[in-house]
């Protein structure tokens, strides 16, 4: 418990930088998390869903999804297994999305996620149907930003922790940061308001 307090800040408000291998002991002496930061590509035009998931079958819902939802949607899907051969499986009707995805999911290396990759649309026209899915248990994050996963890794395997989605807020929005919103609503969305 000592070695775990000393790697925590004094107060909510402190910010300290982590040492590059960060270890937080849990337990005995084989029980240890190691976190990691993968950085996540997202090609030009492109967005990305991440998730979990716990089935094989996830891949062909999610491509079922996708392609009933907006039939002109190009996309890649990849599925980390967690269990049995513990493969990448994947679908999709865009070689550079697909790869794209595969390569991701990969890097994570979390068993159950998932990672979806879309062009020609934008997550807002497939999340409620994703989360719809029988086997899908969370949505990590939907993004164009720069996007970071917080991956803890034990001795058994790797886990998203978390993801750190574009950047923090540099203040509040004025009423021309308003407007400048409600232009790219009615744009994007064809949102009226």
């Amino acid at each position: 418990m000592r070695r775990m307090k000393e790697l925590l800040p004094m107060s909510s408000n402190a910010i300290m930088p982590l040492p590059p291998d960060v270890r937080i002991f849990l337990g005995g002496e084989n029980m240890s998390v190691q976190i990691e930061v993968v950085d996540v590509i997202i090609p030009e035009g492109a967005n990305i869903i991440l998730g979990h998931s716990h089935f094989i079958k996830t891949v062909e819902d999610l491509y079922e999804v996708m392609v009933t939802t907006n039939p002109n949607l190009k996309f890649g899907i990849a599925f980390n297994e967690a269990s049995g051969p513990c493969l990448v499986r994947y679908e999709g009707n865009d070689e550079e999305l697909v790869k794209q995805a595969i390569e991701t999911a990969k890097k994570i290396g979390a068993g159950h996620t998932f990672v979806i990759y879309i062009k020609g649309g934008y997550p807002i026209n497939v999340l409620n149907q994703i989360k719809n899915v029988q086997e899908v248990c969370r949505i990590y994050t939907a993004t164009a930003n720069p996007l970071q996963v917080i991956v803890g890794i034990t001795s058994q395997g790797r886990a998203v922790l978390g993801v750190v989605d574009g950047y923090s807020p540099k203040g509040v929005e004025g009423e021309e940061d308003k407007k400048k919103r409600h232009a790219f609503l009615r744009e994007v969305t064809k949102y009226k308001k």
